[in-house]
């Protein structure tokens, strides 16, 4: 397993789009996506402007299909960490720290090679089952380049969390969004993660729409699997769980259920869960790690 999915770089210079997949390991279907979408460029020889840079981001993770080895890389892209990072003062103390190093530095070369304005796509799945949607950080940089993507866009979850790539990414100026393409395991969910990296593409400027028709297909199935959701949802709770808190989510939830306050959501070693306000659930875990056992929204 290696880190680089593949690279094209086009004859005139231009836009760079980064792409990472997998960060969490146990979503393989943005890998697929990308080597979908690498083949078909080379297959329809299509000349980009600029550079497309595809990226695994936890190598290690997605050998073993795991979520993580001891901790979430996308919760490691801290201050303090990649000051380390930029000073060359970083010791890695785990698997984690070890991919965040050679993932930052992959990226990072990518950013000092690029001949243009560099945008950062990172694709994603998740435990639960409903229709996918898109994460911005703040910034209309990011929100202009979600606009082009014709999913529900959730705002303010990334200011909920601490260490994400695409805050990270977007605080040095380059436009990011996060795409959560379906469950996991869900053969939809590839053709979902292709999809927005055909419309990151168009988005970023690397290719014209005319030398891609299949795009107009992508954003139509992008459009349907919204199923007539907002097209933004603001996020305002974050139920955060920690080991020993025993939390089960109560089965049959979906992303968007709408949920109204009192609600039992799960369960914990301190008995119910229950909403504390009306709203969209969003993210309910299904899974056996990680530390976010749902969001709301409105």
């Amino acid at each position: 397993m290696t880190r680089e999915i593949g690279r094209v770089r086009g004859g005139d210079a231009g836009p760079t789009l980064i792409v990472v997949a997998a960060i969490h390991g146990n979503e393989p279907a943005g890998v697929v996506a990308a080597r979908r979408v690498l083949d078909r460029i080379a297959s329809e020889r299509i000349e980009l402007r600029g550079e497309l840079t595809c990226l695994v981001g936890n190598v290690a993770a997605l050998a073993r299909d795991v979520r993580c080895d001891t901790r979430d890389l996308n919760r490691s892209w801290t201050p303090d960490r990649l000051a380390q990072l930029r000073a060359g003062t970083f010791a890695p103390r785990d698997a984690e720290d070890r991919e965040l190093a050679a993932l930052h530095a992959t990226i990072d070369a990518a950013v000092a090679a690029a001949r243009g304005p560099v945008s950062l796509l990172d694709l994603h799945t998740t435990s639960g089952d409903g229709p996918p949607f898109t994460i911005v950080p703040g910034g209309e940089k990011s929100r202009a380049f979600a606009r082009h993507v014709p999913l529900t866009c959730l705002t303010g979850l990334l200011e909920l969390l601490d260490g994400t790539m695409a805050v990270a990414m977007a605080a040095r100026g380059v436009p990011s969004l996060v795409a959560e393409c379906g469950q996991h395991r869900a053969p939809e969910s590839a053709d979902r993660a292709e999809a927005a990296l055909w419309l990151a593409l168009a988005a970023a400027g690397l290719v014209d729409e005319a030398h891609a028709p299949w795009i107009a297909a992508m954003r139509a199935l992008l459009d349907a699997a919204r199923a007539g959701l907002p097209r933004r949802v603001d996020v305002v709770h974050r139920h955060a769980i920690a080991p020993g808190d025993g939390f089960v989510m109560a089965p049959g939830f979906r992303h968007f259920d709408r949920v109204a306050k009192g609600r039992v959501l799960a369960k914990d070693v301190r008995g119910d869960v229950v909403a504390p306000m009306d709203g969209y659930l969003l993210m309910p875990l299904y899974q056996t790690t990680g530390s976010d056992g749902f969001f709301l929204g409105r």
